[in-house]
């Protein structure tokens, strides 16, 4: 009885073993450089000018372009080909798309926080874009960059530029990680404490909603609130890099739906938990659901409805690069010790849940194995295997989707410039967008 018991759990908890898995085919790729840098606003402080001073460690590094970066522990410290400080600010990675588009046609796409930290990113401004791919040319027009700033002190702690005029926001007071827009408001789903931030259409943060489920303030490591030395589980609930990766507008009901990166600290789920914010009323519901990670999952990358209650997720591990150039043993220059294994775009449908909150997975597309049967790819990746007529996505954070029309997404990369390679063993990876024809996954039900 018990040995039944633990197999009816173990299937109640786990996603179905017989979800499918839909065909994607390239329909369009372009590509931003990753060596591509904007300026910062003509009022913004002269400490702006020169990015990532502290990208590297707690000593500034006044000389640009003096540290090499490389990829970090995780994936075997190989130098990406680029190096700190930047003059400028880095166009970098995106991180999450807005369902509505503007006016223009253009989609709003976020940058997210600089280089990964509070405590390294000070001088990396926050901003979003309005850009319009063009896949015939392989380009991405970036029509124009929207800078967040704080001038009415709506940000209820000291910012980074606290005694400045415009008070422009930083990686070191946010970590924006999804965007919505409805009619003239921006909403931003951020990871530090986890917020929901709340701007005008020209970046002029006009509230900062912290999060609460059950009545409780949830709260991440990074949380202004948050004292060394803390508990996980109790002085904080939400892991590091673990809030707002995800955040989707309803069509149907006009709320907002966030969802944390990570489960929360002490859960034995393997589900996410998502949470609805009602951005008329300003404030939370109490309505809350579950998305249940695949094995071998770590984290989400992005949240966009579809329709009525379908949705779009993208479900990712910590990997990069091809794994038929995984290492065996110490890692090595010419190998990847931690190769991308599982990257997928995950369709939910939020009508669908179980007892305990947990909404189903439809079927998926693997990014990994992509269609490419026109040769549409313009980059080349670095494999030791036959790549002919495949399409693959060998990035560790892969954190924008959102359905272009009937049978085809978009997908787009956070690059963590100059920290992230992938396509290539010693070169930082470019941003990416991806053009996806997927018409049996939008179709699903």
């Amino acid at each position: 009885m018990l040995r039944l018991t633990v197999a009816l759990t173990a299937l109640l908890t786990t996603p179905a073993l017989a979800e499918e898995t839909f065909p994607a085919t390239l329909a369009g790729h372009a590509v931003i450089p990753a060596d591509t840098m904007i300026e910062p606003p003509a009022d913004a402080p002269a400490d702006a000018r020169v990015s990532g001073k502290f990208a590297t460690g707690p000593a500034r590094v006044e000389e640009p372009g003096s540290v090499a970066g490389d990829t970090g522990e995780l994936h075997g410290n190989r130098p990406t080909g680029l190096s700190l400080p930047f003059e400028g600010q880095p166009v970098q990675g995106f991180s999450g798309f807005a369902m509505n588009r503007a006016e223009d046609g253009t989609i709003y796409a976020l940058t997210d926080n600089g280089f990964g930290t509070k405590i390294n990113s000070p001088d990396a401004l926050l901003f979003f874009h309005k850009i319009a791919p063009d896949f015939d040319e392989g380009t991405v027009d970036r029509r124009e960059t929207i800078f967040l700033r704080d001038p009415d002190k709506a940000v209820p702690f000291r910012i980074a530029y606290e005694g400045t005029d415009a008070r422009y926001l930083t990686g070191a007071d946010f970590d924006p990680e999804s965007i919505q827009v409805i009619g003239e408001d921006v909403w931003i789903g951020e990871e530090f404490g986890p917020y929901l931030i709340n701007a005008s259409l020209d970046g002029v943060v006009k509230g900062v909603y912290p999060t609460v489920l059950n009545g409780e303030e949830l709260r991440s490591p990074d949380h202004p609130s948050v004292r060394v030395p803390a508990t996980a589980g109790e002085d904080y609930r939400v892991p590091r890099s673990g809030g707002y990766e995800g955040m989707a507008l309803q069509p149907s009901t006009g709320l907002l739906w966030a969802m944390l990166e990570k489960p929360l600290e002490g859960s034995a789920e393997r589900a996410l938990q998502v949470m609805a914010f009602d951005p008329e009323a300003r404030e939370w519901t109490g309505q809350t659901l579950k998305f249940p990670l695949a094995e071998g999952a770590t984290a989400i990358g992005d949240f966009n409805f579809i329709d009525a209650t379908r949705a779009l997720v993208i479900e990712r591990d910590n990997g990069e690069g091809d794994p038929s150039l995984a290492c065996e043993g110490e890692p090595r220059p010419d190998c990847f010790p931690n190769p991308a294994r599982l990257k997928r775009v995950v369709l939910v449908d939020t009508a669908d849940v179980s007892a305990d909150g947990v909404m189903r997975r439809i079927g998926h597309i693997d990014l990994m194995a992509i269609e490419d049967p026109e040769g549409k790819a313009r980059l080349e990746t670095a494999a030791d295997r036959d790549l002919t007529g495949t399409f693959t996505l060998p990035f560790f954070t892969i954190e924008d989707v959102m359905r272009a029309d009937d049978t085809h997404i978009v997908v787009a990369t956070d690059n963590n410039l100059p920290f992230s390679s992938g396509r290539q063993l010693d070169e930082a990876m470019a941003n990416e967008f991806v053009l996806l024809a997927v018409p049996e996954l939008l179709s699903a039900r």
